[in-house]
């Protein structure tokens, strides 16, 4: 799948998840700087994105590199390899909580695995990033891929539902 002509949305909506799915950025040309190259990202809930960008390279990645939590929460490490190289993201998601109410009770948390490596280790999301598609929270959402231009490619998109719990017996 190419993101070119729009985001790449679900059907299925989601609440606590397992996903794996791959990507390709392009090789940007050496002028091109920052969020132009090989721009995409990946909405959780179509909420919470997970940049994608050719970030190859870089020594010390910040909150708009790829594997950030988008201006949330930078990688604990660069784990890109190089531009047109396919590359893996494995996410184990925690959909927000909230009380009978509607209070919420438990921020979402993340976990992200970038090519084997442990980028982003159960990180508690204080909100939605930039370009999020709802705030009903309590609600599950779909998975999204965003289309920001850049002919960045996804390959072996997969998620397993997971359940709210465990069994609560021995």
């Amino acid at each position: 799948m190419i993101t070119s002509g729009g985001d790449i949305l679900t059907r299925q909506l989601f609440k606590d998840f397992y996903l794996h799915l791959e990507f390709n950025v392009p090789d940007s040309p050496p002028e091109v700087r920052g969020q132009g190259r090989g721009n995409s990202g990946v909405y959780l809930q179509g909420r919470y994105e997970i940049q994608v960008l050719d970030s190859w390279g870089i020594p010390d990645p910040g909150r708009g590199d790829c594997g950030a939590l988008y201006n949330h929460a930078a990688p604990l490490r660069n784990a890109c390899k190089r531009p047109n190289e396919w590359q893996a993201y494995d996410v184990v998601f925690r959909a927000p909580r909230f009380n009978e109410a509607g209070r919420l009770t438990e921020k979402a948390r993340v976990t992200v695995f970038h090519n084997g490596q442990v980028i982003q280790n159960n990180v508690e999301l204080n909100g939605q990033t930039g370009g999020a598609l709802d705030e009903h929270y309590a609600e599950p959402g779909p998975l999204l891929l965003q289309d920001h231009g850049n002919l960045v490619r996804f390959r072996n998109v997969w998620i397993v539902p997971l359940p709210a719990a465990g069994a609560d017996h021995y």
